[in-house]
């Protein structure tokens, strides 16, 4: 089977080069790739100890007691029959969640034996880190893995160097508009399969979206039939209508009230937490964007979620595609509110695997007022107000005022047009928002 290459393979090849690395724990929703990537990755090394702590329970008994990770590795050498030695074997401890003890184990693997390269993974790993009083804070690396990003599907589709031409262009010098034309087609292929590893990797074999869809599907009954695993007190049916409130509610603010089920403010908010954690939905929070960090000034009631992935959210919603895909690439990304999901989407899978990320948006609250930047990010040392429209036209008016109140000299419109500039505005094609960074570079260095 062939491997996609993830950007996270550059973050773990540099980790296990890091002289002083820490145990690694990647995070992120379940089916985004977390397994398939450690796997890739352990054929650098000359030995591989994988542990599933869901498919081989016995394997829960080592790290009862005390946990001594010496003594720990040299029962695992036997249960595999494979050799640990520091350098040249990488174990791996996935599903970890089901073995909170081995969770614990990790800071001790950091203290005890910091010469051995270990990668430790699992789904639903914030909710066993609920339970969790201490799992080994500042003596592990967390990398955190998503989807499938824009740029990883122009890989998977051999369209490196389609992708690679277009990192050529600039605000000041737009792409070629047969190079523009056949990156907004792949957009809208993308849009279709999503970022899940698995649907990817049907589309490259079959071009199906049929088959696409059926991988989906899958997908979203295997995620589903989690949600009884989220919290003893929450009936799964109320998670399932959150969820679907997210869908139907994408690109507005979030109103706690409107679901099908009639659920109350409070069990919606609880619902949203434990989507929250399965990674499942992100939240997009308001922030008065006077300053770094975006974080330190938001308004809490104020705020927008977005689901997991673009593929599966079409699917989920129910469309009948039939029709939509005899659309233009163009008139297809104008649907709905697919263009303002995937820019944030992008713009999280943008932010690097070290840290959790995070978005925001802008909104003035004046009486009357329906001025709305939709995500706020950093350009150097500023804020970066960023417009989406799905379409070519649209007026700029709130990013205007939103430039014209906070004293910016810098914004982003990101659509369907091609790169271009006005004023201060720079325009980034939909399909290029993901390395918005790097066709701002000039202009990061003079703010």
């Amino acid at each position: 089977m062939r491997y996609l290459e993830r950007a996270i393979d550059h973050s773990l090849v540099a980790w296990k080069q890091d002289a002083s690395h820490k145990p690694l724990l990647l995070r992120g929703a379940r089916q985004t790739g977390k397994t398939t990537a450690v796997r890739h990755f352990a054929k650098s090394f000359e030995h591989f100890v994988e542990v599933n702590f869901e498919h081989d329970r016995g394997v829960q008994e080592f790290f009862a007691g005390e946990l001594d990770v010496r003594a720990i590795c040299a029962k695992l050498e036997m249960r595999y029959n494979t050799p640990i030695l520091p350098g040249r074997t990488l174990v791996f401890l996935d599903e970890i969640q089901s073995c909170p003890n081995a969770i614990s184990a990790l800071r001790y693997f950091y203290e005890d034996y910091p010469e051995l390269h270990v990668v430790a993974s699992g789904s639903l790993l914030e909710f066993a880190f609920a339970n969790l009083s201490d799992f080994g804070v500042g003596r592990i690396r967390n990398l955190f893995i998503y989807p499938i990003s824009f740029e990883e599907f122009t890989w998977a589709t051999d369209n490196a160097l389609l992708h690679a031409g277009m990192l050529e262009a600039s605000c000041e010098r737009p792409l070629p508009s047969s190079l523009h034309d056949r990156l907004l087609a792949l957009l809208r292929d993308f849009l279709i399969v999503g970022g899940m590893p698995a649907v990817v990797r049907k589309y490259v074999e079959t071009r199906s979206f049929l088959a696409c869809q059926q991988e989906q599907d899958d997908i979203l009954v295997s995620l589903k039939s989690d949600f009884d695993k989220y919290h003893r007190r929450v009936p799964p049916e109320q998670i399932r209508d959150t969820l679907l409130s997210v869908e139907h509610q994408l690109g507005s603010k979030f109103v706690y009230s409107n679901t099908q089920l009639g659920l109350k403010t409070q069990q919606t908010k609880q619902c949203l937490a434990l989507l929250e954690m399965a990674k499942l939905v992100h939240r997009v929070s308001m922030s008065y964007g006077n300053g770094l960090p975006l974080g330190g000034e938001i308004n809490s009631k104020m705020n927008k979620y977005l689901p997991l992935d673009t593929g599966l959210y079409l699917r989920d919603s129910g469309l009948d595609l039939s029709e939509w895909i005899q659309d233009s690439p163009a008139q297809f990304v104008n649907r709905g509110k697919l263009g303002e999901l995937f820019v944030g989407l992008e713009l999280l899978k943008a932010g690097g695997t070290t840290l959790a990320g995070e978005l925001y948006y802008w909104q003035r609250e004046a009486r009357g007022a329906n001025a709305e930047v939709d995500y706020l990010s950093q350009c150097g040392n500023d804020v970066l107000p960023i417009e989406a429209k799905s379409g070519t036209r649209g007026s700029m008016q709130s990013l205007w005022i939103f430039l014209e109140e906070k004293k910016l000299s810098l914004g982003v419109r990101t659509s369907q047009e091609n790169f271009a500039r006005n004023g201060k505005i720079c325009v980034i094609p939909l399909y290029a928002i993901g390395q918005y960074r790097h066709f701002l570079k000039p202009e990061a260095k003079t703010l």
